[in-house]
């Protein structure tokens, strides 16, 4: 066994336990087999030497982010002081930052397939991130897609995705155009806000920078200089995936994001997703990024979820 004693030198180190300790509790948590002691500005660590110098590793990891920031969050802190082996999807630098999201929070992947993704669409321009609910295939390219903007990689953002079974039927639905179509879009409004200042966001909608809306609305277009992503593409027919995808102009990047274990569209009618590997698979330029259970980054059951029902599927 080892001991190691940090200092802080902040302000107040009620900055980084949180109210009623709570930051320090997680903290605690996500390290079960150290013995960590915060005396004011002091913090005892007890433990294998292995695993003192991980933490403090990470540790000095959210001391940057709150130098940087000047807060941090639940979110935070478990996004930093997670990890197995530090290093693995943060540095020091923050290299492997996506994007500085609203709050201070560090947009990152989080997954090797989600690193996958990142690492794929720096090399290609039309890439299909396929796999189950709850993976980030969504978050990711849409960080992916505000790096690019901030960068000024593009000059636009476009998001699309089937409305209502792929058929987009919105007459049933009360209220205007806008109205119809938010519940449908609302995943990618929720993904914006966490990486976009409010006002920034609502700037971007206003001048078309961010444009968010259903496929078929894509009908006819070319999109140049632009970051589009179509989401829920396993509700897309071949032919709206085929028009979708023929709608790259010169300077674009494009990805695809489907669950093909999550296929709304009428029996009859087969999913252009599933049909895209085996057609455009090989093509220079074009890549295809699988996700599956490990991936899974939300509530720890969705991942147990997941693998029971593709259980029940192979027994089927």
């Amino acid at each position: 066994m080892s001991e190691r004693i940090l200092q802080l030198d902040i302000g107040s180190p009620l900055e980084i336990y949180g109210p009623g300790d709570k930051h320090l509790n997680e903290i605690k948590e996500l390290f079960p087999k150290l013995k960590i002691i915060a005396r004011g500005e002091l913090i005892k660590l007890i433990g294998e030497e292995k695993q003192i110098n991980n933490f403090e590793k990470r540790f000095d990891l959210l001391l940057i982010h709150f130098d940087r920031f000047g807060k941090i969050n639940e979110d935070v802190v478990r996004q930093i002081m997670s990890e197995d082996e530090p290093g693995n999807h943060v540095s020091e630098k923050g290299d492997d930052v996506l994007v500085y999201g609203s709050h201070g929070k560090l947009i990152r992947a989080l997954t090797p397939n989600q690193k996958k993704m990142v690492t794929s669409c720096e090399k290609n321009d039309l890439v299909f991130a396929i796999g189950p609910a709850g993976t980030g295939k969504t978050y990711t390219a849409v960080a992916l897609a505000v790096r690019a903007l901030k960068n000024k990689q593009v000059k636009r953002i476009v998001l699309t995705r089937p409305a209502i079974e792929a058929g987009e039927s919105l007459g049933f639905l009360p209220g205007d155009m806008k109205e119809k179509l938010d519940p449908y879009l609302q995943p990618l409004y929720d993904a914006l806000r966490d990486m976009l200042p409010t006002s920034k966001f609502l700037s971007y909608l206003e001048d078309e920078t961010i444009e968010i809306a259903p496929l078929a609305f894509m009908r006819g277009r070319t999109l140049s200089n632009a970051f589009a992503i179509l989401d829920e593409a396993q509700n897309a027919s071949e032919s709206q995936l085929k028009m979708f995808l023929t709608r790259m102009g010169k300077s674009s990047k494009f990805i695809v994001t489907g669950d093909v274990t999550q296929i709304d569209l009428p029996r009859k009618k087969l999913s252009g997703l599933l049909q895209a590997p085996g057609l455009l698979k090989g093509i220079k330029g074009i890549d295809f990024v699988y996700l599956d259970g490990r991936d899974v980054v939300r509530h720890k059951l969705v991942s147990s979820i997941i693998d029971a029902y593709n259980k029940k599927k192979e027994e089927d």
